[in-house]
């Protein structure tokens, strides 16, 4: 079997408050990714601002901007420029009052590859997301690229098996998660370690349980809640890249921004599929269940 290997680069950074600060970073380390060899970078979530959703505040939708549009624009050429495939995340206006949270895919040329709007959208103390963002309508999709049909999920997807065996059964050939989560400084030292951990742990599962290689693009640095009701959202980086068996091909660090890129090898999961055959397996005649809310 021929081995095919692409080159992914991860952007892990710190957001400022000025938008086109926050824009530059992220051009500057795709640029970085690329000169290390990146076919494909991919940027965490919501990148070109702070994390705004930990108040409700109805200017911050001044922030979106529909798509096609200037976001799009700007990271087209982008791509174009570095010749790579690139995953964004953008907050996107659809129409007034109606806004989603998506992950836009360009590819080396500068056109549009594909979009993903998240599914799951949460509503946590500081992650007040369903105040700004409409669920996602266009499904779980691979979107078709240079380099292979890209899983795209964003954040809060990431625990959900649904969403990622979805994708696995429409053909994509890695698993892809802008993020954007952090420590909770209420919380005991103890619970935080269990959280990041689990983090970890649920996309490595959906690496393993699917036989998909998979990259998690986290924020980093500390974002100051505006309202100043909470102590704040320490972002705790991780980025990683993983193997279909869940093994650990790049690690970025909590506390700093980075960059790096990995090899990955899509052609690898036919291997590991083929020992561990967990598709072929499957008796789907049985998990009518799983479309229902809770069983009783």
């Amino acid at each position: 079997m021929k081995e095919n290997i692409v080159k992914v680069g991860i952007v892990q950074q710190a957001c400022s408050s000025d938008r086109e600060v926050s824009i530059a970073t992220s051009i500057e380390a795709i640029k970085a990714c690329k000169q290390q060899g990146a076919e494909l970078v991919i940027l965490q979530e919501l990148h070109t601002s702070p994390y705004f959703c930990q108040t409700e505040n109805t200017e911050v939708f001044d922030l979106a901007k529909p798509i096609p549009g200037e976001d799009t624009e700007l990271f087209s050429k982008v791509a174009k420029e570095n010749n790579v495939v690139l995953v964004t995340s953008l907050f996107e206006r659809r129409a007034a009052g109606l806004y989603h949270n998506t992950a836009v895919v360009f590819e080396k040329d500068g056109s549009t590859a594909g979009k993903y709007r998240k599914m799951h959208i949460p509503d946590d103390p500081a992650y007040y997301e369903k105040f700004y963002f409409t669920p996602g309508d266009l499904g779980f999709e691979p979107i078709q690229t240079s380099v292979g049909k890209l899983g795209v999920l964003v954040c809060w997807d990431q625990w959900y098996p649904e969403a990622a065996r979805l994708m696995a059964l429409k053909g994509a050939d890695i698993l892809i998660y802008p993020t954007a989560i952090g420590w909770d400084a209420a919380e005991p030292k103890e619970e935080q370690l269990r959280q990041n951990e689990a983090w970890k742990l649920v996309q490595r599962g959906h690496a393993v349980a699917n036989g998909l290689p998979l990259v998690s693009v986290n924020r980093t640095g500390f974002e100051a809640d505006p309202s100043g009701v909470t102590k704040g959202i320490p972002f705790w980086g991780d980025s990683f890249i993983c193997g279909p068996q869940g093994e650990i091909l790049l690690q970025a660090p909590q506390d700093v921004a980075f960059t790096g890129v990995a090899q990955v090898s899509l052609s690898r999961s036919e291997e590991v599929r083929r020992i561990w055959p967990f598709l072929r397996d499957r008796r789907i005649e049985a998990y009518h269940g799983l479309t229902k809310r809770y069983l009783e």
